[in-house]
């Protein structure tokens, strides 16, 4: 199919992601964000978790005010757009499904070239998200990146804005996982993720220990820590009905400081190991403070040019997705309308 705009002075391209449960759209000018607007889902909440089929009826409902809100805030009209790049995977399949539909959609009215990003890899490019006005320090090639979330936690090499190679992962829950199990253990409403990191700042990180797996490579293993989380539980509260309630800053502290310091444990042997001292994270654990704070106290003590995104790009956002799309776009990596989405995708 021949498109237009493909040689437009201004390669403007808006970004669509649903991958999950949060519907989003941005706008891309020349490699400069100008809008990035989200709508959050509150009706999971209730179930302690994200219902698949909620999730993608949702989407179906907010996908068009979203986008209407992203080309008004962005003072852009749909004619203007160089091309549309959109999550293709991994996430739920039925909520890929709104974004890819809509995105194509749009592709074949507006006659743009249609990208298909990698969730994962626009994480990592959040990096090189640019606003108006601002000038936001970006990592240098290569660098590594540990990206963590509900689903995924990898160690990741980047020598190219579009070529990566994954040197860790884990080998059976993520990071993001553990976090949120341990809340619903301790009857946190959902999401428990924050809430752990919330009340870890008024905790004792050393007053309880847990296990570290014991793995012959550089991959994480998180399956082993949330059952010993939940027998250490189990045991306090039968000889301490109240032991939750008393405990609880101590608790999340200490869970927090253990599974952060595994991170990081094994992002510093990856670094020792490849050489490389430009070191970022992303993805939606990155958005916790603990995380946050610990990274950049290693960088210090080892040297490291540490970089971490924006608080609005940590979690799942549209911005990452368009800054990705347009690297894509320079190259001319376009897509057709056939392409499927990907629940699983690797990096």
């Amino acid at each position: 199919m021949a498109h237009k705009n493909v040689e437009n002075k201004d390669i403007i391209i808006l970004g669509i992601e649903s991958s999950c449960d949060d519907t989003s759209c941005a706008i891309l000018k020349n490699g400069v964000l100008l809008s990035n607007c989200t709508a959050n889902q509150s009706i999971h909440e209730q179930y302690g978790g994200v219902i698949p089929e909620l999730a993608s009826r949702d989407h179906q409902k907010n996908i068009v005010p979203v986008l209407t809100a992203a080309l008004k805030k962005a003072n852009v009209t749909l004619s203007q757009i160089s091309a549309v790049a959109v999550t293709r995977g991994p996430g739920l399949s039925g909520s890929l499904l709104v974004g890819l539909s809509f995105a194509k959609s749009l592709s074949l009215a507006l006659n743009i070239p249609l990208v298909e990003v990698n969730h994962m890899q626009g994480h990592i490019l959040a990096h090189f998200i640019q606003e108006e006005n601002q000038n936001i320090k970006q990592p240098s090639f290569p660098f590594l990146c540990l990206t963590v979330s509900g689903g995924h936690t990898q160690i990741v090499k980047i020598t190219d804005h579009l070529s990566f190679e994954l040197l860790a992962e884990t080998e059976d829950d993520a990071v993001g996982e553990a976090f949120d199990k341990a809340a619903k253990i301790l009857g946190l409403p959902y999401p428990g993720g924050p809430l752990i990191d919330k009340y870890a700042k008024l905790g004792d990180a050393t007053k309880y220990k847990f296990p570290t797996p014991q793995l012959k490579t550089n991959n994480y293993s998180f399956s082993g820590v949330k059952t010993a989380f939940l027998y250490f539980i189990q045991e306090q509260t039968k000889l301490n009905a109240n032991f939750i309630e008393e405990n609880l800053n101590d608790i999340c502290a200490s869970y927090q400081a253990h599974l952060i310091k595994y991170l990081l444990k094994n992002l510093l042997t990856v670094s020792k190991e490849t050489n490389i001292k430009q070191i970022t994270i992303a993805g939606g654990v990155s958005a916790n403070s603990g995380l946050r704070s610990e990274l950049e106290l290693l960088g210090n003590k080892h040297q490291w040019q540490t970089y971490i995104p924006k608080f609005e790009y940590c979690t799942d956002n549209a911005a990452m997705i368009a800054i990705t799309g347009y690297y894509k776009f320079l190259e001319q990596e376009f897509c057709g309308l056939e392409i499927a989405p990907l629940a699983r995708y690797e990096i």
